[in-house]
């Protein structure tokens, strides 16, 4: 485990971004930079979960893996089709119209859920906050992936997966463990809050999730294996 800095370098240039999808942030480069560090190319399969603008998958692509990318939001099925278009590479994208439907949208075997702790006790049907509220402990959406990870994987496969300190390390390391595969937490990077954890500032305070004040939060970046 470490904290590293963020790079700058490893996302797709001139990415186009329509409205309400999710920008490419700091989540999103720690997330490209482990993948840097794996084995992909021909014959490697990769989905990623809540593509946004494709950047990641098409990341993967742009190292010749077969990648699937799936999304509840059409904007950004839109958005990621076009940035595919645009930089000429094999992406299919994949519309999965709720958390339960996600599951169905991943064959079995080819395998960057939201996080934030919000008030509703139900996930977004609609709207940008889509794209990072996750129900009131933010565990909603990843939950739901690690307890179905076995199923998700071919042995040996793994997911990526990085989450705001503020929803439980210990408790995703705990889960994916009960759920038997072998996960450990491969880097911790503080960055400052952005406009949605200002925005929701005072119910984190009155939650106890974060301290008075507070300007930086944790990403935390997990790997989990299927033996």
């Amino acid at each position: 485990m470490s904290s590293t800095a963020l790079p700058l370098d490893v996302l797709p240039p001139g990415l186009i971004v329509l409205p309400t999808v999710y920008r490419p942030q700091a989540d999103t480069r720690l997330l490209a930079a482990s993948l840097a560090r794996e084995a992909l190319g021909p014959g490697t399969d990769v989905v990623e979960i809540g593509t946004g603008t494709g950047a990641l998958a098409l990341h993967a692509v742009g190292r010749g893996a077969r990648v699937t990318a799936v999304d509840v939001s059409a904007m950004a099925v839109a958005t990621a089709r076009m940035n595919a278009w645009l930089h000429r590479l094999p992406l299919r994208v994949c519309t999965a119209t709720s958390r339960h439907a996600l599951g169905a949208a991943l064959r079995p075997g080819r395998r960057k859920p939201t996080y934030v702790p919000a008030p509703a006790t139900r996930l977004p049907s609609r709207g940008p906050e889509r794209a990072w509220d996750a129900g009131s402990d933010g565990r909603m959406v990843i939950d739901y992936i690690c307890t179905r990870l076995p199923s998700l994987l071919r042995p040996g496969g793994l997911l990526l997966m990085v989450h705001s300190g503020l929803c439980g390390a210990e408790a995703t390391v705990s889960l994916l463990a009960r759920s038997g595969v072998i996960a450990d937490i491969t880097a911790i990077v503080p960055v400052p809050w952005g406009p949605v954890l200002r925005s929701g500032r005072a119910w984190l305070e009155a939650q106890g999730l974060v301290a008075p004040a507070e300007e930086r939060e944790e990403l935390v970046m997990f790997r989990a294996q299927r033996l």
